[in-house]
């Protein structure tokens, strides 16, 4: 020991903590050899406890304040070490310092969905997820039973083993309440206060104090989810009919306002609609079922619907040596087919096409055309 600490390690001791980290729970005060001099000040701050250790031994709990290590408030010290009176001379201890404020915002949350049988569902998986607070309520337990002699014990190291404590506490929970998945959100608070009453005896066995268990979510798997929206836009839509008439409708709109889309073809137009007034009538009829045999479902003149106008015949241009011919029906076409003016390399155009095309490559032209005989030979 050089000169300069021998000079100091003669002066007043302080032994404090202070703790700028916010996850620390327990620090051991370092000094070389664990030496003390006697009379020495000790600073406890608030939200701090400091327990002394003797020879493996919880000698001394010092709760908030400022004390001067004498004989007198080293009872148990005294007792372990026997010193004689006026004793003046270092003691050898361990100092831990012991954080009693609560730590906030420590997460949970289900690594598995949990099982559960509903009464509406059936069985559906579960996952869920919060934060807890808690604070060390019982220092000389908290480091008998969980820090022992770690000189720097963070929230981190025990986190896990307090996170699976509380699922398995919270699965139980949750499957006695009996409680409809769809009403689960109402009772969040109740969940956490039941929980809480639950779990704090377990953490008390550590030393620890759980303050508070908040739950944050309770989800659905994601298919689960997507079903259910779907059921609740069935929902707000109400009257299906009258739903599928006014896309129907809006469809018409669209088509209408984009008259060279493929979609606006006279066909498809006319079927779309066709059949969403179908299904529409479909809809508004009451089942077969609630009339008595021998009687038919009768609609009223004001709900009947007309049917709509026939769809346009599609029309067809042709190349015919580097000239546009037509516009000509699918029964023109057959007619051409026949005589051998129109063949399976012939280009044809219809509204809707980006580029001319081969007639092999239109689905009713190719038909048309297998099923027109080839021409005569000529010894025939």
């Amino acid at each position: 020991m050089g000169l300069w600490e021998r000079f100091t390690s003669e002066l007043i001791d302080v032994i404090e903590w202070l703790d700028d980290s916010g996850d620390t729970m327990v620090y051991r005060y370092e000094r070389e050899d664990n030496a003390i001099k006697y009379g020495a000040m000790l600073t406890v701050r608030e939200s701090q406890v400091a327990v002394f250790i003797n020879e493996g031994q919880i000698a001394d709990v010092f709760p908030p304040g400022l004390y001067q290590l004498e004989t007198n408030n080293l009872p148990v010290l005294t007792t372990l070490q026997s010193w004689p009176a006026g004793f003046n001379s270092p003691f050898k201890a361990e100092v831990y310092f012991v954080s009693t404020k609560q730590f906030t915002d420590q997460k949970w949350g289900t690594k598995n969905p949990v099982m559960l049988r509903d009464p509406e569902f059936t069985a559906v998986r579960l996952r869920a997820f919060g934060t807890y607070s808690m604070r060390i309520s019982d220092p000389v337990r908290f480091l008998q039973e969980i820090a022992g002699t770690d000189g720097y014990f963070t929230t981190a190291e025990i986190t896990d083993q307090l996170r699976n404590m509380i699922v398995s506490r919270f699965s139980s929970a949750l499957g006695e309440s009996n409680i409809p998945i769809l009403d689960l959100a109402a009772n969040y608070d109740d969940l956490g206060e039941y929980i809480t009453a639950v779990i704090s005896p377990e953490f008390k066995e550590y030393g620890l104090g759980l303050t508070k268990l908040l739950v944050e979510n309770i989800s659905l798997p994601e298919e689960v989810e997507k079903a259910l929206d779907k059921k609740t836009s069935m929902g707000i839509v109400g009257d299906l009919g009258k739903y599928v008439q006014f896309e129907s409708g809006q469809a018409t709109a669209i088509a209408a306002a984009n008259p060279g889309g493929a979609g606006a073809s006279g066909i498809g137009l006319g079927l779309g609609i066709a059949v969403a007034n179908r299904l529409g009538q479909t809809l508004t009829m009451e089942p077969a079922a609630a009339y008595p045999r021998g009687y038919r479902t009768v609609i009223p003149s004001s709900a009947r619907q007309e049917p709509p106008p026939l769809p346009s015949a599609t029309e067809f241009y042709m190349a015919n040596d580097g000239q546009r011919q037509g516009p000509f029906t699918l029964e023109q076409l057959r007619t051409k087919a026949d005589d051998g003016s129109l063949t399976l390399s012939t280009l044809i155009w219809t509204p809707g096409m980006a580029n001319w095309a081969a007639a092999s490559q239109i689905g009713a032209l190719s038909v048309l055309l297998a099923q027109t005989p080839p021409p005569l030979p000529e010894n025939a």
